[in-house]
């Protein structure tokens, strides 16, 4: 993750619970900056299992909020579950790019058993928090993302072919590059970022 102090935040903290949200993501950037430094597609297959958790998470808590409800959930679980899958569309589509080795795919057991837990508990306590987390976890990977590409640009990462998945999922021209992946994931962050912040919004004074 980028560091934040270098682009302005999409939504501003005004809370306490909103400042805590943006110091937990800080606090998970500084791990992912100090691990990876700069080496971007290997950072992306790490962050994308992370990345596909929440929605995950989100949408099965919903799904059981509505049954003990009783009441329609206004379109969040199918929008947290296409979330979920997207994010895995972005870590099978990076696995080809970066081909993580054993120690990273072995870290990325332990990331995911250890993030699925806490975001679990957290949404059970605070879904608004949640929310607001993942919100700026997608702001990061946005900017991230910009970074990536820019390398790409100056020729510091070289501009792949795009592997197949990527071209049959976001239905790219045959000839489709590096870029033009990078382009697609980074939008379909941008939505995800707007989607969670609304969603915190909404759920602004439930919790």
């Amino acid at each position: 993750m980028a560091d934040s102090s270098q682009h302005p935040h999409q939504h501003q903290p005004s809370c306490f619970s909103d400042k805590l949200a943006l110091r937990i993501v800080k606090f998970m950037r500084f791990f992912a900056d100090a691990f990876f430094s700069g080496r971007y597609g290997h950072r992306a297959v790490i962050l994308e299992t992370v990345a596909a958790v929440p929605g995950m998470v989100g949408g099965a808590l919903q799904h059981l909020r509505s049954l003990r409800r009783m009441k329609d959930d206004d379109g969040w679980i199918k929008t947290l579950l296409d979330e979920a899958e997207n994010e895995r569309m972005h870590l099978l589509t990076f696995i080809h790019i970066a081909k993580p080795n054993m120690f990273e795919r072995l870290l990325v057991i332990i990331t995911q058993g250890v993030f699925y837990n806490l975001f679990f508990l957290l949404y059970l306590c605070s879904s608004r928090v949640a929310h607001r987390i993942v919100g700026y976890l997608e702001e990061e990977a946005v900017y991230s993302y910009t970074e990536y590409l820019n390398g790409v640009d100056n020729g510091q990462y070289e501009n792949v072919p795009a592997p197949q998945i990527a071209i049959d999922y976001w239905q790219l021209p045959a000839d489709a590059r590096l870029r033009d992946v990078i382009l697609k994931v980074r939008d379909d962050e941008a939505k995800h970022r707007d989607v969670n912040h609304d969603f915190a919004n909404q759920l602004n004074g439930d919790d």
